[in-house]
């Protein structure tokens, strides 16, 4: 998966990795941020979204909120967030970050709409009226909501789980009723996702989705309405840019771009670099199998998730060169370890880094998450430890 992609083109970061992990100044179950990358990175993807008239905002849940890498992406021109649910929001908050997308993909729960109110966010998605009279009754007199309007019809994809929207082919009459309501402003559309990815052509491709936005917006166009804007998150990277530009789109929301994880960058060298990996440690050995500690082993799964290797060893100048296969526990299971298959070749010892290279939802884990920064520069430094919702926890 994104092993090699991380030995090839960041090679120092797992050196780094290992040698941090060895010298116990940050934990097993962590996810490392190479935050000079993640910098490097977003400021490629904020340059090319400014020449196409497109606004950012940066999605964090992949990277557990982690308030130092909010503050390299705020650094590195990334000054609005879309926060994928209400805990999203309020670390994004705590952290520092400005909230620019509320509501999309989850709805914000009934009893923490006026908190939500109180960040001012520059637009919010809303699934039905219900949720927008609600947002409207709680507008304090005099302030405006920018809202956007989840769309869908017959053929779009949505993930399980992942439904609701309005009818694409009622967006006139949506948007007049959305409009009427007090303190609430129609603004715009959305939908998600609007690029896949295809691994028989090993390409990313629009989806139907935005297909029904691109022709949706036209309709509203036509009728009248005027700077519309087009919500596009989804498999986000300064390569797929263009091919939503030409959709319209007027919003974009890079998450995996910035840590060079999107299922493109594990099969071609884009101009995001990889700059997340997953760090563990030998806990014990039992028969033919050395067992490694879990909690951070949800794989996103676009590849197989089974198809994992990991590097093994407590010499940072060596573990490049030893490449063992890893079992992971099955989806019905808790991750409590990983098992190497090392055969007789090399077997780790006990407290042995580990350290593996796959595309991350942090925030679904229980793992630490750990900004580094100054690998670019060979001076590696620990700026912040934190869990799974980007709070700073005190280690060890």
């Amino acid at each position: 998966m994104f092993l090699n992609t991380l030995k090839k083109r960041n090679p120092e970061f797992i050196r780094t990795a290992a040698s941090l992990h060895q010298e116990q100044k940050i934990p097993s179950n962590c996810y490392l941020l190479d935050l000079d990358r993640i910098k490097a990175n977003a400021s490629i993807i904020k340059e090319e979204a400014d020449r196409l008239d497109m606004k950012v905002f940066g999605m964090t849940k992949q990277i557990g909120r982690e308030v130092s890498a909010i503050k390299t992406l705020t650094d590195a021109g990334i000054i609005k967030y879309v926060t994928v649910d209400i805990q999203c929001a309020k670390a994004v908050s705590s952290a520092g970050g400005e909230i620019g997308h509320a509501g999309h993909l989850v709805q914000i729960p009934k009893a923490e709409i006026p908190w939500m109110i109180d960040q001012s966010p520059d637009y919010w998605t809303v699934f039905d009226f219900e949720i927008a009279k609600n947002i409207s009754k709680h507008l304090p007199s005099g302030k405006t909501q920018k809202v956007l309007a989840r769309i869908q019809t017959e053929g779009d994809i949505f993930y399980r789980g992942h439904e609701g929207g309005f009818s694409a082919e009622k967006i006139l009459k949506v948007a007049d009723q959305l409009d009427v309501l007090p303190g609430i402003e129609f603004a715009g559309i959305t939908t998600f996702p609007c690029l896949l990815y295809d691994n028989d052509k090993k390409t990313v491709d629009i989806t139907s989705n935005l297909k029904t936005l691109k022709k949706a917006a036209e309709t509203l166009k036509n009728a009248g309405w005027k700077n519309i804007e087009i919500n596009t998150p989804g498999t986000t990277s300064v390569q797929v840019l263009p091919l939503l530009a030409e959709a319209g789109a007027t919003q974009i929301e890079p998450g995996h771009g910035f840590t060079g994880t999107t299922p493109l960058h594990a099969v071609r060298d884009l101009p995001e670099e990889p700059a997340i990996l997953y760090v563990s440690e030998i806990s014990h050995t039992y028969r033919d199998q050395a067992y490694c500690y879990g909690g951070g082993l949800y794989i996103d799964p676009v590849f197989s998730p089974y198809d994992v290797q990991c590097l093994c060893g407590n010499d940072p100048n060596e573990i490049l060169e030893r490449q063992f296969p890893i079992e992971l526990p099955a989806d019905n299971a808790i991750d409590y370890y990983g098992m190497l298959h090392p055969g007789r070749r090399l077997f780790p010892k006990y407290g042995d880094t580990v350290i593996m290279g796959f595309r991350p939802q942090v925030f679904v884990t229980r793992a630490y998450i750990a900004g580094i920064s100054g690998i670019s520069k060979g001076k590696p430094r620990v700026e912040a430890i934190s869990n799974s919702n980007g709070r700073r926890v005190l280690w060890p």
